[in-house]
């Protein structure tokens, strides 16, 4: 059973400064594409969503040179937007944990002048993503205190999600930190590099040496606790120079959660269905059917021979 974090003193994060400069065009352009911003929390790169496997055969439209450019100019556009909405995201979820520290109201001005900046137009999106990230991630609720002012503040709930704290039984931030490498792995084919695990936690505004009050050393309490574990496996992958490691799920995981259960947990940080990333929710649907036979197998063993 993992075990509490424990409170304890976190430096003031980059994010608690003025924004200054001008970015009214990628404001439009954000705008314009909000709705289609990806959690920034699993993603490899603002390039790929979630970096999951695709479905064979998958082709891009014919378009004549003109075109091509003007979709490519496009594409590169929303993508910086996205970006930049991703980073102010995570930014906001940190600045906002660490001023829940002095257990004093958050003002929706604090949030503008310090995080959100010049994209102020977009502050329900924001927010709104934030506090999801918050819920499922670090086991945090944001509730609003008073619409007139815009004051919030954060209870700490202890459970990201009913179904996840039944199924691994563990307490809420730590465990929503396994979740989402859980949900890393499965959505790179199974199986990910520790850097893509490091390059993901930074994302959330964790360093992976440096203490943090919810997950002590995150380093640490991934190789000293989800691996010894068993909920994750650790081994050096074959035929590399300079040598690289993987995660992969360890037994511990395959037995307390499913791959259907960590592919909702993906699903709800991106707002799709789990049906969005065909390659996986196929793969989850055999997951369960062979979970269901082994049931029913041991079941009909126990009913032959009761003793």
């Amino acid at each position: 059973m993992l075990q509490k974090p424990e409170s304890g003193a976190l430096p003031i994060p980059q994010a608690e400064r003025e924004m200054d400069g001008s970015h009214d065009g990628e404001t439009q352009v954000l705008t314009a594409s909000q709705e289609m911003a990806p959690s920034p929390l699993l993603q490899e790169s603002p390039e790929e969503d979630l970096g999951a496997v695709r479905e064979e055969g998958a082709t891009e439209p014919c378009l004549t040179p003109k075109g091509a450019r003007a979709l490519a100019a496009k594409t590169l556009a929303r993508r910086r937007a996205c970006r930049r909405l991703d980073r102010t995201v995570a930014e906001l979820v940190q600045f906002l944990l660490l001023k829940d520290r002095k257990k004093s109201p958050i003002t929706r001005s604090e949030m503008v002048k310090y995080v959100i900046g010049d994209l102020k137009d977009l502050f329900p999106e924001i927010i709104a993503r934030a506090a999801e990230h918050l819920r499922y991630v670090f086991g945090f609720e944001l509730k609003q205190l008073d619409r007139k002012h815009h004051t919030y503040i954060l209870i700490n709930k202890l459970k990201p999600i009913e179904d996840e704290e039944e199924a691994l039984r563990g307490d809420g931030p730590r465990l929503g930190l396994l979740m989402m490498i859980l949900g890393l792995i499965y959505m790179k084919g199974n199986s990910a590099r520790e850097a893509q695990v490091w390059a993901m936690l930074r994302r959330l505004g964790v360093r992976p040496s440096k203490y943090h009050f919810l997950f002590g050393y995150p380093k640490r309490l991934i190789m000293e606790d989800f691996v010894q574990l068993r909920y994750l496996n650790y081994r050096r992958v074959p035929h590399t120079n300079p040598p690289e490691c993987e995660f992969s799920w360890g037994p511990r995981s395959n037995l307390e959660t499913s791959k259907m259960k960590v592919l909702g947990f993906v699903a709800k940080l991106h707002k799709k269905e789990p049906q969005h990333w065909p390659v996986q929710y196929r793969e989850a649907l055999a997951d369960e059917a062979d979970r269901a036979r082994a049931g029913a197998s041991v079941r009909a063993r126990a009913s032959t021979h009761p003793w």
